[in-house]
């Protein structure tokens, strides 16, 4: 092809993106506006302590082998991953808690002793899970998002029920009880909807969950982005750090033209934006610009998040690497995120003890902790709400797990909605993009092509496929192969 490709923001879906387009032949330049790479993968160091800022979880480890074969490579090549057991835990009250294990088999004696023929029913569920797994990820997301016919293949036209049906529903009509209806719904968090909001087709989170498992990679997940850099690098990826976009030219006859950065024009043949999509219409023109203000304000937004990334100078006991706390009603606090956006009376919370798997995260006999609260986006933010929601789950965890920490605190930082809209130029301090709503699904969704700009294109969590990693690489090879396609030779 050989062209000049500027790309702006340097996330997953960027930096793959950048690598399928310099294979391709492309001279490209990604710009970062931070200090660093990764955009919300970002790490954080603090006194010996390594947190990642953003993505803690690692599923779908199938799609990062697929991106990294494309280029003749293996995860393995650049960091390690080790299975997690157990994957996880989830908190229903004190000292009481079901651990999720890192094999099926495992998971359908819990889901036994919890409900007696639970495991008939979940050996079901999780084999339809398979089967759409098998389907969205080895074939219907690495589709643009261009067309409605994309969702319509052979294999779909048996599924097409499911994308009227939703993951509430179906996950309710087999199981009745509560906890393990909680546990079943909860991968769809990561979609950043609720699971009454959600297509049932998406179960295949399920599958991701229970069938293949919980990974992490050594050292934290910004290994990830740098592996992805290395490999960038060594395909002759230029990246420039501190290098905020101003603005993106286009010329007369309404084709992008480069951009400014830190006042100096950089000429290119294609613009292709991995920044928040709103945020990168702002630096168009007005006439230039597809989606109003109106139609963002209208679209469902993931949730944004209230963490904190904590140094403890003890080991902690009774958690897991990733340990959940569902103690408080799942759904009041989804009303206040989707439905009455407000700051939630009693939060569920995730917590993160990377430390317990990795002694690279914590100086000896010390724990790291990564504490987060879904919110709803474009709530106000300020220092006294963040301690008192500090105080309230720090103070459940205790009581929770049986254990006093608050003195063992050695340092906390706090990351929340201003952080997000200041370090990522994240609409309304969003975390997770777009959710995955029937209306917002596939070619629903903001389209990669500007539809007003010829060579100015998208990528990443708000276009498709979606929220979380694996789309996010998987969404530089659509952007990539789309590039390809409407300007090859």
């Amino acid at each position: 092809m050989n062209k000049t490709i500027s790309i702006i923001g340097s996330g997953f879906s960027s930096l793959s993106a950048a690598c399928y387009l310099a294979k391709a032949g492309n001279d490209v330049t990604v710009f970062e506006k931070n200090e660093t790479i990764g955009g919300r993968a970002r790490q954080f160091k603090k006194k010996g302590f390594t947190f990642d800022i953003g993505p803690t979880w690692y599923w779908m480890p199938d799609v990062f082998e697929r991106f990294f074969s494309d280029f003749n490579k293996q995860p393995s090549d650049y960091y390690t991953l080790e299975k997690l057991n157990p994957a996880y835990s989830v908190y229903f009250g004190k000292e009481d808690y079901i651990t999720i294990e890192d094999t099926l088999d495992k998971i359908l004696k819990a889901f036994e002793v919890e409900e007696k023929g639970s495991s008939k029913k979940l050996k079901i569920f999780i084999e339809q899970a398979k089967s759409n797994y098998n389907i969205a990820i080895k074939d219907l997301v690495y589709n643009p998002g261009v067309s409605p016919l994309e969702l319509i293949t052979p294999k779909t036209i048996t599924k097409l029920n499911q994308f009227f049906s939703t993951i509430k529903k179906d996950v309710r009509k087999e199981f009745k009880n509560e906890r393990l209806v909680k546990i079943l719904e909860f991968p769809v968090l990561f979609l950043g909807a609720k699971p009454s909001n959600t297509p049932s087709f998406y179960n295949f989170m399920n599958y991701a969950d229970f069938g293949i498992g919980t990974f992490h990679p050594k050292k934290g997940m910004y290994q990830v982005i740098l592996a992805l850099e290395a490999l960038a690098k060594e395909l002759g990826v230029k990246i420039k750090t501190n290098a905020p976009v101003e603005k993106i030219l286009v010329n007369d006859d309404g084709k992008a033209t480069g951009i400014i950065s830190n006042k100096t024009i950089y000429n290119a043949d294609i613009v292709l934006s991995g920044a928040d999509y709103h945020h990168s219409e702002t630096l168009l023109d007005k006439p230039y610009r597809q989606y109003s203000e109106l139609y963002w304000n209208k679209k469902t937004f993931a949730p944004s998040s209230l963490l904190f990334y904590i140094g403890f100078d003890k080991k902690l006991k009774n958690v897991n690497h990733h340990t959940l706390f569902f103690d408080v009603d799942f759904e009041i606090h989804a009303e206040a995120i989707y439905d009455t956006p407000k700051w939630p009376e009693n939060p569920l919370f995730y917590a993160s003890f990377p430390s317990l798997t990795d002694n690279s995260c914590a100086p000896n006999e010390k724990e790291a902790g990564i504490f987060l609260i879904p919110l709803a986006p474009g709530l106000k933010d300020t220092t006294t709400l963040r301690e008192t929601y500090f105080n309230k789950i720090i103070t459940r965890f205790e009581n929770l797990t049986s254990q006093k920490v608050k003195k063992h605190i050695i340092f906390k930082e706090s990351f929340c909605v201003n952080d997000f809209v200041k370090d990522y130029n994240s609409y309304k301090g969003n975390a997770y993009g777009m959710a995955n709503t029937l209306m917002q699904t596939a070619f629903l969704r903001p389209k990669m092509k500007s539809k007003k700009v010829k060579n100015l294109f998208f990528t990443g969590q708000l276009t498709v496929p979606g929220p979380g990693v694996p789309p996010s690489l998987i969404s530089g090879k659509l952007v990539a192969d789309l590039i390809k396609k409407h300007h090859s030779n």
